[in-house]
């Protein structure tokens, strides 16, 4: 299965899927792409030797994004900390084909604005009692897509909301990559 992740930041969840599947007979990752130029995940996937994109708002909402997909082929897209929100079109295109990972426990902290330190510090002002992570399918809406997998810490002794972020990162590390892996070669399994 080909891989492609889109991530907006520092990309330390896509240096753990492309680590992961190194690793992984069946998964080739053939493509990491930004929407932010500067943004660091894409010099970990120049380290990791695949290759890299920066691509506008505009050439996602085009579709100019959508067909470089298809022109690699591309079975599969992994949202890691991309923020700007998917187009139907490019959904329907991957339909159960997309996952994304979120930084708490869906429906809770969700949508438009709700991503990396806004989460957690809402989570942190809301008292929760515990957080996680979220993988799910994407659609049109925010984070609305079907919930796989949720990972749950207890932060009710937690004293602050970088503490919470920094616990929540270690499990979007475990657990994302396998997930993936297993979805994945699942689904290309049951096209045999």
């Amino acid at each position: 299965m080909r891989v492609a992740i889109l991530a907006s930041g520092s990309g330390s969840n896509a240096a753990a899927l492309m680590i992961h599947f190194s690793n992984t007979e069946g998964i080739d990752v053939v493509l990491v792409g930004s929407n932010r130029s500067s943004a660091g995940v894409l010099e970990k996937a120049n380290q990791a030797g695949v290759a890299s994109l920066h691509f506008s708002r505009e050439e996602l909402v085009s579709g100019a994004l959508l067909m470089k997909l298809k022109t690699l082929k591309v079975d599969w897209v992994l949202l890691a900390g991309f923020l700007l929100k998917i187009p139907k079109e490019f959904c329907r295109a991957f339909e159960n084909k997309i996952l994304n990972i979120h930084p708490s426990l869906l429906p809770k902290f969700g949508g438009e604005g709700m991503y990396g330190m806004n989460v957690h510090r809402a989570v942190f002002e809301a008292e929760e009692k515990e957080s996680g992570m979220t993988i799910h399918y994407v659609n049109e809406r925010y984070d609305e897509g079907a919930i796989v997998f949720q990972g749950r810490i207890d932060v009710s002794e937690f004293t602050s909301a970088e503490e919470i972020a920094s616990e929540v990162l270690k499990l979007e590390h475990e657990y994302y990559p396998r997930v993936a892996r297993e979805i994945i070669l699942d689904s290309q399994r049951n096209i045999k």
